[in-house]
């Protein structure tokens, strides 16, 4: 006896609630050992990789070179929080003045004012891109990140899975790549260099910097002068 229309119907409802609840457990499940255990790969790295394979290219592997909070130069976090998300050591994931500023009040279509733990949960577990389905996903991953890791916590993984030009990924191998030093080693005018390609990675570069690259980096040091220098990193424990 062949299947009908119900029974098919039901079938193919059955198996994509067991696939929600598949994708969710995951979700939950990294959220969890996130919190202690470094991130090999992030959603972007995974999407990146995909589209290098199918152009038939398959030398190139997308990874991060993991770095702990204390390899990492102050500067740095300071240059994204400064550059990114200035009320970040205060917000629980959103920064509420700046939700009317995701709609285009032109035309309708969402833009950018993501928070550094709204990026952190998109680079992490969802796919690039704009939708009001994604939208939504990262605004209840968010919250699962701030319920769970700690200020600090984000931030070292925001920095290591970051995408900072075409196939490099992580504070890391950025320093590596275009300063020729670790991370830890990064200098206020490195790391304000480095966060003004953050917007657009594959547009930006920080090796060959336009004017407008060099005007957001003179605002973003201006922007870390104004927030009080290391110091600031140290008084919110980050």
């Amino acid at each position: 006896m062949g299947i009908g229309k119900g029974q098919l119907l039901s079938f193919c409802k059955r198996w994509l609630l067991r696939l929600i609840v598949s994708i969710v457990g995951l979700w939950l499940a990294g959220i969890v050992l996130f919190a202690f255990l470094p991130v090999p790969f992030s959603a972007v790295m995974a999407e990146r990789q995909v589209g290098v394979w199918l152009k038939g290219e398959f030398s190139w592997v997308a990874h991060s070179d993991w770095v702990s909070r204390e390899e990492i130069s102050p500067w740095m976090l300071l240059a994204v929080i400064a550059a990114e998300d200035q009320k970040f050591p205060q917000h629980w994931g959103f920064d509420v003045e700046a939700i009317e500023s995701v709609l285009d009040k032109q035309n309708g279509r969402m833009r950018g004012a993501s928070t550094l733990s709204q990026q952190t949960a998109k680079n992490l577990f969802l796919w690039d891109g704009r939708s009001w389905l994604r939208k939504g996903l990262e605004a209840g991953l968010t919250l699962g990140l701030e319920g769970v890791w700690s200020k600090r916590r984000i931030l070292t993984v925001y920095l290591n899975i970051a995408e900072f030009g075409d196939g490099i990924f992580g504070v890391e191998a950025a320093a590596q790549r275009y300063f020729h030093k670790p991370a830890s080693r990064l200098t206020m005018t490195e790391a304000a260099l480095l966060a003004a390609v953050l917007p657009n990675p594959l547009r930006f570069r920080a090796d060959a910097p336009s004017g407008y690259v060099r005007q957001r980096q003179a605002w973003i040091m201006r922007q870390m002068r104004q927030l009080g220098g290391t110091t600031y990193i140290q008084q919110h424990r980050l």
